[in-house]
């Protein structure tokens, strides 16, 4: 089958690899219909995750058809729809059962990676290194999926390829950072970035009542397909004082909850940008953590930040002072999809939640490599690329 490799630091090629086959008896084989960008992806293009092997599949937004599954398998069936989430959980484990799924304790098949760096190991990943696993990514033709009663979830008739799709990952990750982030009725939400995962967690802030929702990025294009398709607050950071801003536009208190959903890249038009990209290119940090430290310096007192943005290890000139005087609470996750994609389908079904527009170009997946430079460069307004294997 055809997939799409990691050939070293800004390397991908399409070539042949063998096709997927059966592990256990819980597996699934799914035939991929539409698989997508996201932009955690860049971190590993970039170098900046350094458990990637040449060769690994890339890619863990997908939606497919089921060929194949094992004998212990009895929720799907061959010929269903299915939507998978990325984080690969088994459901049984104490984290599983307390919801909390990404921190499996036998998703990630290679434990001792993040047991050293992280002090415990999270679950595992499709197509994100072998920290999280080394299992093959979306970006094929077909894909392995164990724990397939767990992970796989059935799409509703009445719900577009197109749609479903981001259930898969930006959806349940935007959702979980206003769930967990605290928001309310009433609340003024900031959320700092407006790529797949910024635009849902504002949408989920919206859904969930929040009565100012203001969402930050630099590109226009972005914002206003956020003020478009999920009727909320814009800020160009380029442009706005988004400190003032935030102040006018939540009484003088500053917003209750603040989403950083921007993550180790982040960019700025101060010094601090010029400051973190030096460190991170000497390796004297392994993250620029801008977004983050605006959210705290933002958030109101006593109020909440939510990471969502991918982190791998080190950051320097950390708030710490801010965050502890303050009052704030910080949390931050790799996403529960599974405690909430069957909800957000419900929800994308009765036309709540919409997400075509975030697939702003769709391509064969022979054109992978060129969709991720779109991508990544953000040409031609690219939001995320979405590619399709040959049938």
């Amino acid at each position: 089958m055809k997939a799409l490799l990691w050939q070293g630091v800004n390397e991908l090629s399409v070539d042949e690899v063998p096709d997927p086959t059966m592990r256990n008896e819980q597996d699934a084989i799914i035939r991929v219909r539409k698989t997508a960008t996201c932009g955690s992806d860049l971190h590993l293009l970039g170098g900046y995750i350094p458990f990637m092997e040449r060769g690994d599949v890339l890619g863990h937004e997908f939606l497919g058809e089921v060929v194949e599954v094992g004998s212990q398998v009895r929720k799907h069936k061959v010929g269903d729809r299915v939507v998978v989430c990325s984080f690969v959980s088994c459901g049984r484990c104490w984290y599983c059962q307390q919801q909390q799924y990404s921190l499996c304790d036998n998703g990630n098949t290679n434990p001792a990676i993040t047991e050293n760096v992280w002090g415990f190991a999270p679950g595992g990943c499709y197509g994100y290194s072998h920290a999280l696993g080394g299992f093959a990514g979306s970006h094929a033709e077909y894909i392995r999926v164990p724990y397939a009663d767990q992970g796989a979830f059935t799409v509703p008739d009445g719900v577009s390829d197109e749609r479903a799709l981001f259930a898969s990952d930006a959806a349940p990750t935007g959702w979980m950072g206003a769930d967990l982030g605290g928001v309310k009725a009433g609340d003024v939400v900031a959320v700092w970035g407006a790529g797949g995962v910024g635009q849902m967690a504002a949408r989920a802030a919206v859904l969930l009542g929040a009565e100012r929702v203001i969402i930050i990025d630099r590109f226009a294009n972005r914002l206003q397909m956020a003020e478009k398709y999920l009727g909320v607050e814009t800020l160009n950071y380029q442009t706005q004082d988004v400190g003032g801003e935030l102040l006018e536009r939540s009484g003088g208190r500053g917003p209750d909850v603040c989403i950083e959903a921007v993550g180790m890249e982040s960019h700025s038009t101060g010094p601090q940008y010029l400051y973190d990209q030096i460190k991170q290119q000497l390796r004297l940090e392994s993250d620029r953590p801008i977004a983050a430290r605006e959210a705290i310096y933002h958030c109101r007192k006593g109020g909440s930040v939510f990471l969502l943005g991918v982190y791998a290890n080190l950051v320097d000139k950390f708030p710490l002072g801010a965050l502890m005087n303050k009052g704030l609470t910080l949390r931050g996750a790799q996403q529960h999809g599974h405690r909430y994609i069957p909800m957000l389908l419900e929800r994308m079904a009765r036309g709540e939640l919409v997400t075509e527009h975030l697939a702003t170009h769709t391509m064969p997946l022979d054109e992978a490599p060129h969709g991720y430079n779109m991508f990544k460069n953000k040409l031609d307004g690219c939001v995320r690329a979405v590619f399709e294997p040959a049938r």
